[in-house]
């Protein structure tokens, strides 16, 4: 299994609801791409201010494998919902952290 996870450094004042609808789009995936195992959307609650660096809100999907994570990469469902992401965090791309690792 494949946890894909993404923190996102959100612009300020970027709200909640917002937020909220970014997450919705993207636990919709799981009805349009098959191998899709879960879907969490998380905040990050470390005290540890310096190094956090503002990434103060997380995602992560859990893939049946690597196959079903690069589906997803190359969906254009997930890329228009990434595009939104993007317009929403702190400069762009660089707003944005991915991590995939093996559970």
């Amino acid at each position: 299994m494949i946890r894909h996870l993404v923190a996102m450094h959100f612009k300020e004042g970027t709200s909640a609801e917002t937020k909220q609808a970014l997450y919705d789009d993207l636990a919709a995936l799981d009805s349009h791409i098959e191998g899709i195992l879960d879907f969490q959307s998380r905040s990050n609650i470390s005290v540890e201010d310096p190094v956090v660096r503002g990434f103060r809100d997380l995602f992560w999907f859990d893939f049946r494998d690597t196959g079903v994570r690069d589906v997803y990469l190359e969906d254009a469902q997930h890329q228009a919902i990434g595009a939104r992401i993007v317009a929403e965090t702190e400069g762009g791309i660089d707003g944005v952290f991915v991590m995939d690792f093996e559970v």
